[in-house]
């Protein structure tokens, strides 16, 4: 078993900006070259459907910090180690910002007070704010994948204000760029508009939208081989050989190379309904269900998922091929799975929230959600056949 991340992933190899008529193009990614053929890949921010923003609940406006099983002097220790300013510190330990409940100590900072750490401190903060299951925004932050700022920035419905404080509250988790003070933003909202507008944007996904090129360069057999991911029956076979002898210069999107279920989840958000069954479809339901034209919902079970994989998918080592699973593991804890598409390529669920979709992303963004630590590996599994 490979103990670190395994680096013969071809990581995407190149950014290309280009000016057309004036126009700017937009940034396109270059994958390695393989049997999987050329893909060329643009991002793009996957917005929550009104329908589901409804009836998500919205967080208050009122930033609350909670230190569960804690004492006074204990959560004064930690924002002393964090380097909080020690004006911060007595303003958040005043009556009015200082609040005990039970075995918890629940601290309540404005925005002077978020806006005065320094990013060192805030994001040493924010990860002992993390290990507290109520701290929901750090647990589970936005992530500004790949670390771009502006493009994020681009999509986001914020008003000024607003992106001047996003950017202001920015913090580290390890080596991803990531967002966490919600709350903030919507008390700048001065209307229930702005509100849904800051909702929308915090909620919003990137995912990749990839291309392969035409014509085929590499060996068409491998090629063939390599989509079929190992299933002889196949019903996609017919199309995947068809574009094989396609001559003019053009470009087919890879999600007809998904199977069927797959295909019609990719860049959605779940309905409703998938919730019947007592919790949403998450990342072992959607690895384990890849190549199902039915999905199994036995696979919510996560007992029941983990023996499964282990029972009927074989270990594997980079380089990966179409299909595997990859599983994220931390001292024998399975922290997430995600499945093999192409290059450094992923198909992922990152959660079993509503708020979750099914998106195509790169590897070392997914391993930036997931790593929670240095031990943090990458183990891959091929169904057997």
């Amino acid at each position: 078993m490979n103990r670190s991340f395994p680096r013969s992933l071809g990581l995407l190899a190149a950014v290309c900006w280009g000016v057309v008529a004036g126009a700017v193009v937009e940034p396109v990614l270059t994958s390695k070259a393989g049997p999987w053929g050329q893909l060329e890949s643009r991002t793009v921010y996957l917005e929550p459907p009104e329908s589901l923003l409804a009836v998500v609940a919205k967080p208050s406006t009122v930033t609350r910090w909670t230190f569960e099983q804690a004492t006074a002097h204990a959560v004064r220790e930690t924002l002393v180690k964090a380097k909080v300013p020690e004006a911060v510190i007595e303003r958040l330990f005043s009556p009015v910002r200082f609040v005990a409940s039970g075995n918890s100590i629940v601290l309540q900072p404005e925005v002077e007070d978020l806006a005065a750490l320094s990013q060192e401190s805030r994001s040493a903060l924010y990860l002992e704010l993390a290990k507290h299951a109520a701290n929901e925004y750090q647990r589970d932050p936005v992530f500004i994948l790949g670390g771009d700022v502006d493009d994020w920035m681009q999509g986001a419905s914020l008003t000024p204000p607003q992106q001047a404080l996003f950017r202001r509250l920015l913090w580290k988790r390890g080596g991803a760029t990531v967002f966490s003070d919600v709350q903030a933003l919507l008390g700048l909202a001065k209307t229930p508009d702005e509100v849904n507008a800051v909702f929308r944007s915090v909620t919003r996904v990137r995912s990749l939208l990839v291309e392969l090129k035409l014509p085929l360069a590499g060996d068409r057999k491998a090629f063939i081989d390599y989509w079929a991911g190992g299933q002889a029956d196949s019903s996609r076979s017919a199309f995947i050989a068809a574009i094989t002898q396609r001559r003019a210069p053009q470009t087919v999107d890879i999600t007809h190379f998904l199977p069927s279920l797959i295909r019609q989840r990719v860049y959605t958000f779940p309905e409703m309904d998938l919730g019947l069954k007592g919790r949403f479809p998450d990342c072992h339901w959607t690895s384990l269900n890849f190549f199902n034209a039915t999905p199994k919902d036995v696979y919510l079970d996560t007992k029941f998922a983990a023996e499964h994989l282990l029972k009927d998918y074989a270990v594997v080592d980079a380089p990966y091929q179409f299909g595997d699973v990859l599983c994220f593991l931390d001292d024998g804890e399975g922290l997430h799975t995600c499945v093999q598409i192409a290059d450094d390529i992923v198909l992922t669920k990152n959660g079993d929230s509503i708020l979750a979709p099914w998106t195509l992303m790169l590897l070392k963004d997914v391993d930036a959600i997931y790593r929670r630590s240095p031990n943090t590996r990458i183990q891959g599994y091929r169904l057997k056949k």
